[in-house]
């Protein structure tokens, strides 16, 4: 449908689009997405890290210690800080091992506000693991 220019002053014709400060509204919101996940990424790939540690810990078997040292030697290679092999539950059921964590870590977002993440895992399948991601 044609309008006619009569319906506009000074024969302009009426446009549809985003203003300025909406483009800037929705920038700052994906940047501050974006810095969100950049911080996110490395503590949930840590995690992943920690739950394949735990993993090797297990087939590598042997003593409650023999199986900290495997974790701590893999968790060494993949760079995690959050969690050491002291910190590992590791219990007996049936004979064979069963290794378990739980920790939390604390992202720093803005000034003094933190998230904080509970992370736990389990080799046993059986297990509910409350505060897993």
């Amino acid at each position: 449908m044609h309008q006619k220019q009569s319906d506009f002053p000074c024969g302009a014709v009426r446009q549809a689009g985003v203003s300025l400060t909406g483009l800037i509204l929705v920038l700052a919101l994906l940047g501050m997405a974006a810095v969100l996940a950049l911080k996110l990424v490395p503590v949930y790939t840590e995690y992943s890290a920690v739950k394949d540690a735990i993993e090797r810990a297990k087939e590598a078997g042997g003593t409650t210690r023999e199986m900290q040292v495997a974790f701590d030697k893999n968790a060494g290679i993949n760079s995690v800080t959050a969690i050491s092999g002291r910190d590992l539950s590791i219990t007996r059921d049936g004979g064979e091992p069963q290794v378990s964590f739980a920790y939390e870590k604390r992202v720093p977002l803005v000034g003094n506000v933190s998230l904080l993440i509970d992370f736990a895992g389990s080799t046993d399948p059986g297990a509910v693991d409350a505060g897993s991601p």
